[in-house]
């Protein structure tokens, strides 16, 4: 049985729409790389409503279908509404991409991402720093609205390159005009990383300039987090990433929260061990391959484990398995009764990083009306 704990919790009303879909609770997993595939997705809906949202796939990739892209853009048998975030520079390959999605039907939304500050994706103009060109960015806004055929769209980004180059509300009425269902922020710019604290205020500024919802995120690591980033900001909604990594019952407390519930899971060990057989389990059936599944799956396992008193030994021994079975014999040798470990409550989860400047195509910064796209941006063929 799970255990419970009580907390104090504001009471949210209203019900986020996207397109004829409800999202009820206005919660939305983030797309993480290497992370939210059918298996993790599976695993956290089976805690919680809300939208779960396939990994990052890039609009070349999906239309000249690549095969490693071709197998990240899998849903569930049961999962709806089916999610799908995309990357792209140039206006013309995202409508090819998003009018592949309808034709297909391959997706029931459609996520445009202007969040990502990982070199490989800036250097190429991409993710965070698009927003900078504001032609370039309401140009492809406007070619995935036009393409969706009525399909919904949103756009997800941070408040901008750095503190010196913040674009997150002009950015966000651009995508209002060009006709998205919402806009999600990522209270971080680029340069910040994963480093230090989310900025609230700017949600709520945003939630403040734009009439489509907004929705926040950043620093929601239990559930009364989203609660209080609702009730300080008006925000419309939250978007859950690293807050959820090694815990999918997140979204039960989530869904307790915004249903103006105040318990909150707290799972013994043995409780968490099932857990990540599952997890392991549903990775199989996805990749087909155990030994290339669980061994997927290692990257999870000190989330999992995250404060509980599992030595050292045992902990390596499961981050290096390669079978079910052998991971079944690891995991029968935890106590099961061990109690959550309530002390890493509200602690930050998966990766911290120090800010950094973001790398940008030569003169980047220069002509902000520009539409050109980057030269090598169009060629990039990287799977997902």
């Amino acid at each position: 049985m799970w255990s419970r704990t009580q907390t104090t919790l504001v009471v949210v009303d209203g019900t986020l729409t996207l397109g004829r879909h409800r999202i009820d609770p206005p919660v939305v997993l983030a797309p993480m790389a290497g992370i939210t595939n059918v298996a993790f997705r599976q695993v956290c809906r089976e805690y919680g409503a809300g939208l779960y949202v396939c990994e990052m796939i890039t609009t070349v990739a999906l239309h000249h279908r690549n095969p490693k892209t071709e197998r990240l853009i899998q849903f569930g048998a049961n999962e709806y509404p089916r999610s799908m975030q995309l990357y792209g520079v140039d206006p013309d390959i995202t409508a090819k991409a998003v009018r592949r999605v309808v034709d297909e039907g391959l997706a029931d939304h459609i996520d445009l991402n202007f969040g990502c500050s990982v070199k490989k994706i800036t250097s190429k103009g991409g993710g965070s720093a698009i927003p900078w060109k504001r032609r370039l960015f309401g140009s492809i806004v406007r070619a995935a609205v036009d393409s969706a055929d009525g399909l919904p769209v949103t756009v997800k980004m941070r408040k901008g390159i750095d503190d010196d180059h913040l674009t997150y509300v002009e950015a966000g009425l651009i995508a209002q005009d060009a006709g998205v269902a919402w806009v999600a922020l990522h209270a971080r710019t680029g340069a910040q990383r994963y480093s230090g604290a989310a900025d609230w205020e700017a949600i709520a500024t945003l939630k403040q300039a734009l009439d489509v919802p907004v929705l926040g995120n950043g620093d929601i690591w239990e559930a009364d987090d989203a609660m209080r980033m609702v009730a300080e900001t008006g925000c419309d909604g939250v978007v859950v990433g690293r807050g959820c990594l090694g815990r999918p019952w997140l979204f039960a407390d989530l869904a307790a929260g915004f249903a103006g519930r105040s318990e909150r899971v707290l799972p013994k060990l043995g409780e968490v061990a099932r857990v990540m057989r599952r997890h392991a389990e549903l990775l199989v059936e996805w990749w087909g391959v155990e030994r290339e599944a669980v061994t997927d799956f290692r990257k999870h396992v000190a989330w999992y484990l995250k404060g509980f008193p599992v030595g050292a030994e045992l902990r390596r021994s499961m981050a290096m398995a390669s079978s079910l079975a052998e991971l079944d014999d690891l995991l029968g040798k935890v106590d099961a009764e061990e109690p959550f470990p309530t002390d890493i409550l509200g602690q930050p989860r998966g990766r911290t990083n120090a800010p950094a400047r973001v790398v940008l195509p030569y003169g980047w910064l220069g002509d902000r009306d520009s539409e050109a796209v980057p030269d090598d941006a169009e060629h990039d063929d990287s799977g997902g």
